[in-house]
């Protein structure tokens, strides 16, 4: 099925050709479509990749923000539905992980299993620990994002930017904390973790822990860099997502 450029919750990088699979990916908390504008053709001229596009922010600015995890699966879940005919890989980082990880269940459920899910810096989910952020006071949320790192967190610094952006890193954050532990429900697709080697948040074997929920098979890639070593590593993790998305020989 073609997909729309107006899909709201997709942003499509089209291939040439009819693709042969989607590359879906699924941003941190606090990130936007735009966080993957660089792998838009990174992958080949038969894999097409689609941004998830958070209400809340950039095109959807003025929408009302989701927080809860469960919801915003069923909603990413039914916008995904209409273009499963082709093979969907799901790759999720931090809180996108976990996103990633209900959509695929959900996918299942309807039967349409994705052929991989990548999870980034985020642990199994029987592992996630509780972490309160006070959602309340914006300095101290704001010194979260940066301790973080990644991208944009100098708009943080502007006050009427950061007026703009607080709303959807708050909503966000209320996902990813009020998202406990639970047991792992098992896949239908192999799973593959990636985790930068000095994460402040999240270590090796948290990412390991996915094994738990990957019968048809799990691998764990370790990266040099901290919670977003995906920006500095860019290269090498396009790489090695061409290589797993690549045509069985």
């Amino acid at each position: 099925m073609a997909l729309g450029t107006d899909s709201i919750w997709l942003r499509r990088y089209a291939t040439q050709d009819p693709p042969r699979m989607r590359l879906v990916c699924l941003p941190h908390a606090g990130g936007s479509a735009s966080f993957f504008h660089s792998w838009g053709h990174a992958f080949g001229s038969d894999v097409e990749v689609l941004a998830v596009r958070y209400p809340g922010r950039q095109e959807r600015i003025a929408e009302e923000l989701f927080t809860e995890m469960e919801p915003l699966a069923d909603a990413v879940t039914e916008a995904l539905l209409p273009v499963s005919d082709t093979p969907l890989a799901l790759f999720g980082h931090s809180m996108g992980a976990s996103l990633g990880y209900e959509v695929a269940l959900r996918l299942q459920q309807h039967g349409t299993s994705p052929a991989v899910l990548m999870v980034s810096c985020r642990k199994a989910p029987h592992l996630l620990t509780p972490r309160t952020v006070p959602l309340g006071d914006d300095a101290e949320l704001v010194a979260e994002v940066k301790r973080l790192g990644g991208t944009d967190t100098a708009l943080l610094d502007d006050p009427d930017l950061r007026e703009l952006i607080l709303p959807a890193v708050r909503a966000d954050f209320s996902i990813v904390s009020a998202y406990p532990a639970r047991p792992g429900e098992p896949l239908d697709c192999p799973v593959v973790g990636y985790v930068g080697d000095s994460d402040p948040d999240v270590d090796i074997e948290g990412v390991r822990g996915w094994d738990l929920v990957a019968p048809k098979g799990f691998d764990l890639k370790v990266l040099p860099g901290g919670h977003f070593y995906l920006m500095d590593r860019r290269d090498e993790l396009v790489a090695d997502i061409r290589t797993r998305l690549a045509p069985e020989r």
